[in-house]
């Protein structure tokens, strides 16, 4: 049976094109992944059953710890991350954001509303 899956349509002159919301995540993996300071992704802590099994599905395809709302005109991003002890968390997250949204906006050419970071850990290795 096929699994659902979202997508973002951007209308153009010749037809459409659809995003999948995973390669959305994987362009947001890959971007937070170069920035210093964070020592990997996490799963949603505060999330539901459904967040959990849409996490563990996540896992398998290397978008863990990635949510996004595709609702409206732009896209919103929660990135669930680690951080490397001794690297102060605001700077990160700062950082995080605006590589996460540099490249998704440049990769896919939809506006990125907000990235909203949370921390749920410190790596100390």
């Amino acid at each position: 049976m096929a699994e659902s899956k979202e997508y973002m349509t951007l209308p153009e002159e010749n037809g459409s094109i659809n995003i999948s919301e995973e390669v959305i995540a994987a362009i947001a993996v890959g971007a937070v992944r170069d920035v210093e300071g964070v020592s990997g992704m996490m799963t949603n802590l505060g999330g539901s059953v459904t967040d959990l099994v849409a996490n563990k599905k996540n896992a398998q395809k290397g978008t863990r710890g990635v949510k996004i709302d595709m609702t409206g005109a732009a896209l919103r991003l929660d990135l669930y991350l680690s951080v490397q002890y001794g690297h102060p968390i605001p700077e990160v997250a700062e950082k995080a954001q605006t590589a996460v949204a540099s490249a998704v906006e440049a990769m896919t050419g939809c506006s990125v509303e907000a990235v909203n970071i949370h921390v749920g850990g410190v790596t100390l290795a």
